[in-house]
């Protein structure tokens, strides 16, 4: 069994947790039960904490078989660090009123990276067999 990727896995966790934390908190600042109740602060950490729901699970599976595939650590590391870079910076950018769409945009092209890299190289290791 692989090792690098639970262990980031649950450093993501973690984060996951923390935005799910101020969402609840906001939610009750405001009282809103459910949707965003036209609050942008609220809504915007709703969304960075369902974006970040969207985007992790997939990926981590996809870095999971590359390692249990056998995979170079340094790939692991290097692709689940990745990942949690880019689901930090997107998560601060998004969660900004006045947002500067540079974090946003860098956390998801970071993202997307990672997952099609890893896409990719799960696609080509029939062929380097």
């Amino acid at each position: 069994m692989g090792s690098v990727t639970p262990l980031y896995a649950a450093i993501i966790a973690l984060t996951f947790v923390l935005l799910s934390i101020r969402t609840l908190r906001l939610r009750r600042r405001f009282a809103v039960a459910i949707g965003d109740g036209e609050q942008p602060l609220l809504a915007r950490a709703a969304r960075a904490h369902a974006n970040f729901a969207e985007y992790v699970p997939i990926t981590l599976l996809l870095i999971y078989f590359l390692e249990v595939g056998g995979v170079p650590i340094t790939w692991i590391h290097a692709l689940c660090g990745t990942l949690l870079v880019a689901r930090l910076v997107h998560a601060y950018g998004i969660s900004q009123v006045d947002e500067n769409h540079r974090y946003r945009v860098t956390g998801m092209a970071l993202t997307f990276t990672t997952i099609i890299s890893s896409s990719l190289m799960i696609v080509a290791a029939p062929l380097t067999s």
